[in-house]
């Protein structure tokens, strides 16, 4: 199956002279570049010494003397001015590279930049020599360590600062700053740096560091003003936050309160800040400063697939109905169109979604959903009305749960023959979600458990259902180039006297995207003795994924997917399905673009061959 989606979203105000995807020019001309004043044309020669491969590299990165000499500068002066910029940027280089007894020169129509008038001239009769000559020197060692004041009796060596060890600039700078954080993060909001000497000795060739720093007092977070709000309640945005509780001061917790009152939805910019001193009652006053954005939107998209055709969407939704970032969303969206012309088996959908976060407490959000279906899937066709009220509650960080209620009436036509269905049913969910990265995780783990215990009205029928799904995730390496990703799941489906006085939509299947990648959407299911699907009571998936960064954006995914689907309240294991295939990730500041193929390698008689499948974000 080939997927392709293209979304279109309304106009931006303005004009523009070119539309870009992740960086690249789509059409259209990139932007006319800026005219020049007085411009002189430069040739620029660098010369790095003995420098290695690596390091030469990194100074011929740095020099935009050189790697700018095709654009002309304002002036006599302007060459000047970049020379000294350059000088600048390279010693920081050679400094990062522990170079300190390093040195650049850089003349200019054969001065020294140094011995320049203020304002030289230059024959311009060519374009004006620069030559950029630069003495790596030898590497710098750690010497001598310590650290004064607060940060008094901690270990140097937690913070890369090991005598004979690297002596870059870039490692002490960050040992100061990982000392920084380690106050605060004890509480300490006013901690601060109050020295930082660095003395290199050119005889020994090593570099003594002194780090000083005041903790300052330990301080709970206290008044919190919020500026910036209009349509969305001040009062509201407090509470979210979470920060007005009066809990101890902790800079991982405004970075949660910051990304919770960002992923509200209703703020193009949210920002935290902190008293410069405590409160007479020895907190830290807060003030969060918003930016509200736009709170109405729409759009619409399109899918194609070489199996189910073409595929439309829109929606449109509201995200503040009452002032406190109330969020409703109509959506509707139809399928199959082009695979068939009978427009009784396109794939019809429509519902209107009700949002409040922060509902009764800060840490629950309400959802109402209604929604109407009509699915026609190669075991079955159905037809679905179902309504449901759910609370989310977060336990703390990490955990959440979920519960409410659902009333469902579906019609369906499957294995079993034409059947009516309402159903009253009571969600239960818990998830833990201990990933790094909720797209693109490199550690941590991801496990859910549900339940839905069910009461069939038409026909008395009490059932349940019991899910289950962990997923970790190993990184290997340097940046984690390699990310071992495993999942886990498996359900089963208690109660009732047989499979159909289930509804099909209710019963497991297997296959697709979201299962065992190779096989067609709910492929994978047990088979009466005409060879048509009937669904199951159990089922058991195991997909594993090796993740290799081959270059900063790209990277390449062999994966496997193993499920099999049975009639017993215990998957039997006796047909067991599986599917491998290759991906492709491209990086994007919204998560991975995911394209993967995969075949199936217990194919079934006349069904799929391969599987295409592309999204946002890891398969899992």
């Amino acid at each position: 199956m080939l997927a392709t989606v293209v979304l279109l979203f309304p106009p931006l105000a303005g004009s523009a002279h070119a539309f870009k995807l992740f960086g690249m020019t789509i059409f259209g001309k990139d932007e006319e570049t800026v005219e020049v004043i007085d411009p002189v044309r430069y040739k620029a020669t660098l010369q790095t010494g003995d420098a290695g491969k690596d390091l030469k590299e990194r100074l011929e990165n740095a020099a935009s003397l050189v790697t700018d000499e095709k654009q002309p500068v304002s002036g006599d002066l302007g060459v000047v001015i970049k020379a000294r910029e350059d000088r600048d940027r390279l010693i920081a280089v050679l400094y990062e590279e522990a170079r300190y007894g390093g040195t650049v020169h850089i003349s200019v129509a054969g001065t020294d930049i140094d011995h320049l008038p203020p304002n030289p001239a230059f024959d311009h009769a060519s374009p004006v020599p620069v030559t950029v000559r630069i003495d790596p020197g030898p590497v710098f060692k750690l010497g001598s360590v310590r650290f004064d004041g607060d940060a008094a009796g901690r270990d140097p060596s937690k913070y890369d600062l090991v005598p004979g060890g690297g002596a870059g600039s870039l490692v002490i700078l960050k040992a100061g700053e990982r000392l920084l954080v380690d106050l605060k993060d004890e509480g300490r909001p006013l901690a601060k740096l109050t020295q930082r000497q660095v003395t290199a000795d050119h005889q020994t060739k090593t570099v003594d560091v002194v780090l000083g720093a005041v903790g300052g007092p330990v301080a709970p977070f206290g008044a919190v003003a919020v500026k910036g709000s209009r349509a969305v309640d001040a009062a509201f945005v407090s509470r979210y936050s979470r920060l007005d509780k009066g809990g101890p001061y902790s800079p991982e917790q405004l970075k949660k309160a910051n990304d919770r009152l960002r992923e509200l939805g209703v703020f193009s910019s949210v920002t935290i800040r902190e008293a410069d001193k405590l409160a007479p009652d020895g907190s830290l006053p807060l003030t969060i400063e918003v930016s509200e954005g736009k709170y109405r939107y729409f759009g619409f998209g399109a899918e194609y697939s070489s199996l189910d055709g073409i595929g439309l969407e829109g929606y449109w939704g509201h995200r503040n109905l009452f002032g406190e970032a109330e969020s409703l969303r109509i959506e509707g969206s139809v399928s199959g169109i082009d695979a068939t012309t009978d427009l009784s088996t396109f794939n019809y959908s429509a519902g209107i979604v009700f949002t409040k976060p922060g509902a009764f407490v800060p840490e629950a959000t309400f959802e109402s959903r209604l929604e109407a279906k009509s699915e026609t899937p190669d075991p079955y066709d159905a037809q679905s009305v179902i309504y449901s009220a759910t609370m989310a509650y977060e336990l703390n960080e990490t955990d959440k749960l979920t519960g409410g209620g659902e009333i469902a009436w579906i019609n369906t036509d499957d294995a079993f023959g034409k059947n009516q269905y309402l159903t009253v049913s009571l969600p239960l969910g818990f998830e833990r979600d201990a990933r790094d990265n909720k797209l693109d995780p490199t550690e941590g783990y991801h496990a859910t458990l549900a339940a839905k215990p069910s009461y069939e009205i038409l026909d008395g029928t009490i059932f349940s259902s019991f899910e289950g799904s962990i997923a970790g995730y190993l990184g290997l390496g340097e940046e984690n180039g390699v990310v071992l990703a495993g999942r886990l799941a498996a359900g089963t489906l208690v109660g009732a006297d047989s499979l159909e006085s289930i509804p099909a939509t209710r019963r497991f299947f297997a296959g697709g995207g979201g299962s065992v990648r190779g096989y067609s959407y709910r492929e994978i299911s047990p088979y009466n003795g005409a060879d048509e699907a009937t669904g199951g009571r159990s089922y058991a998936l195991g997909s594993f994924e090796v993740r290799v960064k081959v270059s900063e954006n790209i990277g390449i995914v062999p994966f496997m997917d193993v499920g099999t689907v049975s009639t017993g309240i215990m998957p039997d294991f006796s047909d067991i399905r599986a599917g491998a295939g290759i991906g492709v990730r491209y990086a994007t500041p919204f998560g991975p673009l995911r394209l993967d193929v995969a075949i199936p390698l217990q194919r079934y008689d006349g069904g799929s061959q391969y599987g295409i499948y592309a999204g946002i974000g890891q398969a899992f």
